[in-house]
């Protein structure tokens, strides 16, 4: 159950946001789902109301707007931290601010492995793996809110390895913004969690190894899945 509720005058935008949301989830990343004045009429709201909803939807990274013939909006590929097993966090904040903080994690997250690669201790590589174990049991308990957290404190972990200052706190700052908003990760019951759980959890264990051994090509790699939800070529 979220807590934030849209206030009078940019209510019917975040509703059309949100059918238009709920299309995305039910389709393919890259699916086209219709254009612009199509979606509109879906939603029944007005021009300026459906482009409010529309730079709603960009901004959490859920659609992407294509000109020409056979454009209009399309599925975005999302991350897989956003959509938890086809699920949705459950915010108490505005959700275009923490989709876009998470946006900007994930584009951070392949710095930060480029400096855990080089500045990780045996120390650090421990902590990293005590926290990998509290991930394998929220996996087993099929406890998504839980595991997400315990991903989080992962990965603020590893940020902790570099040498950089700006780096380090600015992606500090992103993970408090988007951890202290966030109530719990509600799965929608499209795909069973627990499998899923335990396919990230195995990702994150690969990539904490190959930070371990300095193998920067499967580093890379993994950070690659980690965010697409894809293998790597």
């Amino acid at each position: 159950m979220r807590a934030d509720t849209p206030s009078p005058a940019g209510g019917r935008a975040e509703l059309a946001a949100d059918r238009v949301a709920g299309l995305v989830r039910s389709a393919e990343p890259g699916a086209r789902l219709g254009t612009k004045n199509e979606l509109r009429a879906l939603c029944g709201v007005s021009v300026s109301t459906f482009n409010e909803a529309l730079r709603l939807l960009q901004a959490r990274g859920l659609v992407s707007v294509r000109p020409g013939p056979g454009g209009g909006l399309f599925a975005a590929e999302q991350s897989p931290m956003v959509r938890l097993g086809n699920s949705m966090l459950s915010l108490n904040a505005d959700r275009t601010s923490v989709a876009e903080a998470i946006r900007i994690r994930d584009a951070l997250d392949p710095l930060l492995i480029e400096d855990a690669l080089w500045h990780a201790s045996p120390a650090d590589v421990a902590d990293m793996r005590a926290i990998l174990e509290e991930m394998g049991v929220a996996a087993d308990a099929a406890d998504a809110t839980a595991f997400t957290r315990a991903n989080w404190r992962l990965h603020a972990r590893i940020a902790a390895v570099s040498p950089h200052v700006l780096l380090r706190a600015l992606y500090a700052n992103l993970l408090d913004l988007i951890e202290g908003h966030t109530l719990r990760v509600l799965p929608d019951g499209v795909r069973p969690l627990p499998p899923y759980l335990r396919e990230r959890h195995r990702l994150h264990t690969d990539l904490v190894d190959a930070l371990a051994r300095h193998d920067r090509d499967a580093a890379m790699h993994l950070i690659h899945d980690h965010k697409t939800g894809e293998p790597s070529s």
